[in-house]
């Protein structure tokens, strides 16, 4: 990441994200929460499900970095997923207290993570190591894209701009930096910002030099994530590259 977590700008943030998401869950009532999101095979209740997990299994996270006690996001793959299905049929008044609830502990466990424990690595899901400061930004990007999911409304149009801008470093400097899968690509703002990114192994032209995909911060954000599809990009007569799978 080229810029340093600002670990207490970045929980405030969440905090503001959150409060966003539950405006726009408001306008909901339960038959709405049982129709599709736009994550193929998921509900907005899967959905709605899976961010209140993932509240308290960035928690554990969070105790671990303050307490060195190693505690693992969530008990099993298999109970996570058994966690999601379980809770995705609930009334649109438990899911929202629920929503609520996970997020407070969220961040009451931010602030209790005193500075000195901030840089301490943690194990997330599949093996990913991550420093304690970064986890703020973690969640951050579940809240803010998954309420794009949810199709309520909240396009990537609508995603903030600090928050567009910590995705990008994180998509291009970590996500997708030397990714096996992903020719190399170029990547140009409309401000005149530029990152690098892929070339770790592609299949698709990588030798011949990078691609160059062009537009705005928030469209390519949208492409990168699978928000969306990259029409509004200029690839410069190139064919667009296929993103792999977050």
């Amino acid at each position: 990441m080229t810029i340093p977590p600002d670990f207490a700008r970045d929980v405030a943030a969440v905090h503001d994200s959150t409060d966003r998401l539950l405006v726009s869950l408001g306008k909901l009532d339960d038959d709405a929460v049982g129709e599709p999101s736009l994550l193929p095979g998921w509900t907005r209740g899967h959905v709605l499900a899976h961010l209140a997990r993932n509240a308290d299994a960035l928690v554990n996270l969070l105790n671990w970095a303050r307490t060195g006690v190693p505690t693992p996001m969530y008990a099993s793959a298999a109970a996570r997923d058994e966690d999601i299905e379980r809770g995705a049929d609930r009334p649109l008044k438990v899911h929202l207290e629920d929503l609520g609830e996970s997020a407070a502990r969220f961040d009451a466990a931010a602030r209790a993570l005193p500075e000195n424990r901030r840089a301490y690595e943690v194990e997330m899901r599949n093996g990913v190591v991550e420093r304690a400061d970064r986890l703020a930004l973690r969640r951050l990007a579940e809240v803010e894209l998954h309420h794009v999911d949810l199709g309520v409304g909240y396009t990537v149009e609508q995603l903030p701009d600090d928050f567009v801008d910590s995705e990008l470093d994180f998509l291009t400097g970590i996500k997708f930096a030397r990714h096996p899968g992903l020719t190399a690509l170029e990547l140009h703002a409309d401000d005149g910002r530029r990152w690098r990114t892929g070339g770790g192994g592609s299949t698709d032209g990588a030798s011949a030099g990078p691609v160059v995909v062009s537009g705005s911060a928030r469209h390519l954000v949208g492409w990168l994530t699978g928000r969306a599809d990259g029409g509004l990009l200029d690839t410069h007569g190139a064919p667009l590259p296929v993103i792999p799978p977050l």
